[in-house]
């Protein structure tokens, strides 16, 4: 389990009586460094001052409770178990605030984000993972926008007095993206994600204009968090030059329960009897392929011969998933049900908005 110290209760210097509350989890990263002045480096931020470095905090009108690890994470160490402790700290407060705002390095954003959009079933508040580029405590630095732009976007409830986001998303720049259509494309860029196969749900400039047709509807049945995650999955890139023999042997890794496959263009892969039969064994052996291509579109298995045999042997079409959303729901779905055929259902469709489904 994750080690964190006592929560800090924050609220801000609002007239009147606040009627929401937010609960800001940081986790690590670079959003949560300040500069140490005396010794020249940078250091982690004590979030007992986070308002003196972020003193636009003030002007709105809802309590803050910031949780710190005692350990931050470098999100590049992110496992499984890490988003496992996550969803039960959102879980164990779920009835206590309006809304979660999660700090996190960007390098594994996407990763966590999807994974969290899983675990949390039926959500009705929102879950904004945000980050920075630079730390909040060097002068350019990204990480108070992206922060306050989180937390606005946290409390906006709609005509109704319902969350108007109940969904997990990333906030970053000027984007409000769907956490599990995220994929990290920058890392010398203030822009450092974007959402391949989906439009932005928000975009913040002067005023936040949001996509409503697009935001994931209130539910209707009651939030659960599911507190299992498979890891004996891999990714597999096909490249021109991968020998069959090399696959086969990944394919034949101890405890191996499903692969995504990364293929070429709309689901393309290599044809030859040997290369489809190594597929198929597996297959046959229990193991699952989901099939995600490498490129923006997505996955049209048949389109071509070259994808054709794919659907023919049991390979799953993902659609326009993303790799970080496909693996993460695949480690979802083992973990959580015994079934295959359900599993292999399950993966064909949308469960939480990260496939487009065209009717």
């Amino acid at each position: 389990m994750l080690n964190y110290y006592p929560t800090i209760n924050i609220k801000t210097a609002s007239v009147g009586s606040s009627d929401t509350s937010i609960f800001v989890i940081y986790t690590g990263g670079t959003i949560g460094m300040d500069y140490d002045k005396t010794h020249k480096h940078l250091k982690p931020l004590d979030f007992k001052y986070i308002i003196d470095k972020v003193p636009e905090l003030r002007r709105f009108d809802f309590e803050l409770t910031v949780l710190s690890l005692n350990e931050p994470i470098d999100s590049s160490n992110v496992q499984p178990h890490h988003w496992l402790n996550i969803g039960r700290m959102i879980y164990d407060f779920y009835n206590d605030y309006d809304a979660f705002v999660i700090l996190h390095g960007t390098d594994t954003m996407a990763y966590s984000a999807s994974a969290l959009s899983y675990l949390l079933e039926n959500l009705d508040k929102p879950v904004i993972f945000t980050g920075a580029q630079l730390p909040i405590g060097v002068t350019r630095t990204d990480a108070r926008e992206n922060f306050i732009s989180a937390l606005e976007i946290a409390s906006t409830k709609n005509e109704s007095g319902k969350a108007l986001v109940p969904e997990v998303c990333i906030f970053f720049d000027h984007l409000l993206l769907r956490g599990n259509r995220s994929r990290k494309v920058q890392s010398f860029n203030f822009t450092a994600f974007k959402s391949q196969n989906c439009p932005p749900l928000a975009v913040a400039g002067i005023h936040i204009d949001y996509n409503k047709q697009l935001i994931l509807p209130q539910p209707n049945e009651p939030f659960w968090f599911y507190n299992r995650m498979d890891s004996n999955v891999i990714i597999v890139k096909l490249y021109p030059g991968l020998s069959n023999a090399y696959l086969d042997h990944i394919l034949h890794t101890p405890h191996l329960r499903g692969v995504v496959l990364e293929t070429y263009g709309s689901g393309n892969a290599p044809s030859n009897d040997e290369f489809i039969g190594i597929l198929k064994n597996a297959i046959d052996r229990g193991i699952v392929i989901y099939n995600v291509s490498q490129c923006n579109g997505g996955v049209i298995q048949g389109l071509y011969e070259t994808s054709k045999k794919l659907a023919e042997i049991g390979v799953i079409s993902g659609g326009d998933i993303t790799p970080e959303a496909a693996i993460t729901k695949l480690m979802f779905l083992l973990g959580n049900e015994s079934d295959n055929q359900v599993i292999r259902q399950k993966l064909e469709v949308s469960i939480r908005g990260e496939i487009t489904e065209h009717k």
